[in-house]
């Protein structure tokens, strides 16, 4: 998946969320109605990102041609997105019967009855062949219940991507797996290989799915956690401070100008630009670099995420297919979620839109597919690798209460991952000092780990 368009600095509407669970729980059962298909008409509501608009201009002239179902398509912005996928699907209103929902959304929504499992779709479905599905994404999409809630259309980890040709100009070597002190320590000794290069991109900009996610990566590798496995804030502890002040340092060092309102998107223009020697960031962002016309294409390398303290650190992200509950249009439903999220689709958007924007990341045979790794040879290893090594369960160095990687699966992680990235990202600006953000941070963790006990 490309970012450009994305913001993952998202505020859902948590109190509305929350404060709906319990007074729909006696009507989270609503809906479940079947179609047989044919002549049905589908309203999909979905995120803005580029793939998910090259599928709404192919869906017409593919699927609908196909099965006759004809697909009604709201595409936004993440942010509003969101928003409204929780309003909908809070609700039970069923205006929409499919969504794109995340492994963040997932684990909530179904304890709180909103989506239908898909596990009777894909055992009659055959063709769609659910083993070919990349098993953490299966499993981040299942929730506690042990039912499948999601289909994946593109999955994402994170890696380490540097400048070869620079790096062998200033004769720098990058480790095959590299350490975050190693990482730091050729920031230093690459900025200004170039003119106006600096030596790293990181992400600043505030926001739960903006500077958090990659922070949140070096705080699970160097021993720190958002939370104790009884929902003590640790936000203060030895090793998050350690993280933090190491993240924050590193950017204000050696990092990208105008760092605290710097994100997915500006790095990518700025590795893409030659400003960056490297970039640690999604393995969507391979993609872009290695496209037809980048000015970079063919002269990056991609190693896996930096540790510390773990073997990976890599998060794991995926935009999947969600049911709600309440669609009486089930079957159609399927039909669209097992084409979109198909073997068929991804030849279809290489043959039509490039292999470069093909939504992979999800699907084991993407990476034998020759076409695809005639595009992607470059990254595809590195990012399978990476994707198969992200444990949700388990990143850091100790037990937690609750699954996720570069977030903490709560509804109410979206406020909070948003306010704690605001004093972050104030930190890298220098208007206060990591302790001082920290600390303003544990309080505010402190009073959601309390309604969680």
């Amino acid at each position: 998946m490309h970012f450009q368009q994305r913001r993952r600095g998202v505020r859902m509407r948590v109190g509305a969320s929350v404060a709906l669970t319990a007074l729909l729980a006696g009507c989270s059962g609503a809906g479940g109605g079947s179609s047989a298909g044919g002549g049905d008409t589908l309203n999909v509501l979905m995120v803005n990102n580029p793939q998910m608009v090259d599928l709404q201009k192919l869906t017409a002239d593919n699927f609908t041609k196909e099965t006759g179902i004809k697909v009604n398509f709201t595409v936004l912005p993440e942010n509003d997105v969101r928003d409204k996928i929780t309003q909908d699907f809070s609700n039970q209103a069923g205006q929409y019967d499919v969504a794109t929902i995340s492994n963040f959304e997932v684990p909530f929504f179904a304890k709180n009855g909103w989506l239908h499992a898909l596990d009777d779709y894909t055992e009659k479905d055959k063709k769609f062949d659910q083993g070919d599905i990349l098993k953490p994404l299966s499993d981040s999409l299942t929730a506690e219940d042990g039912k499948l809630y999601g289909q994946p259309f593109y999955g994402e980890s994170s890696f380490l991507m540097y400048r070869k040709d620079v790096f062998e100009a200033k004769k720098l070597t990058m480790p095959d797996k590299p350490t975050w002190q190693q990482v730091a320590d050729l920031a230093a000794k690459a900025d200004g290989a170039e003119k106006g290069m600096k030596g790293i991109c990181l992400r600043g900009l505030p926001g739960w799915g903006e500077v958090i996610a990659p922070l949140t990566t070096v705080v699970n590798t160097m021993g720190g956690t958002w939370f104790t496995k009884d929902w003590e804030a640790q936000l203060t502890s030895p090793e998050f401070t350690k993280a933090t002040k190491f993240y924050v340092d590193l950017v204000r060092d050696h990092g990208e100008a105008g760092a605290p309102q710097a994100g997915y998107a500006e790095c990518l223009n700025n590795m893409t630009q030659g400003k960056s020697a490297m970039w640690y960031d999604a393995t969507a962002g391979a993609g872009s670099l290695e496209a037809k016309g980048s000015p970079v294409k063919g002269k990056i390398g991609y190693v896996p995420a930096p540790v510390d303290k773990t073997d990976s650190s890599g998060w794991l992200y995926t935009w999947a297919w969600g049911m709600q509950k309440a669609s009486s249009k089930t079957e159609s439903a399927w039909k669209f979620i097992s084409w979109a999220s198909s073997k068929e689709y991804e030849a279809l958007a290489g043959e039509k839109a490039g292999w470069s924007n093909v939504p992979a990341g999800k699907r084991a045979s993407t990476y034998e597919n020759p076409d695809y790794l005639k595009e992607a040879a470059a990254f595809a290893e590195v990012t399978k690798n990476a994707i198969a090594n992200a444990n949700p369960t388990d990143p850091g160095t100790q037990p937690r209460p609750t699954v996720g990687i570069q977030f903490v699966d709560i509804p109410e992680f979206t406020d909070l991952g948003t306010k704690v990235s605001q004093e972050i990202s104030a930190a890298i600006a220098g208007k206060k000092s990591v302790e001082e953000a920290l600390k303003n941070s544990q309080a505010l963790a402190e009073k959601v780990g309390k309604d969680q006990k």
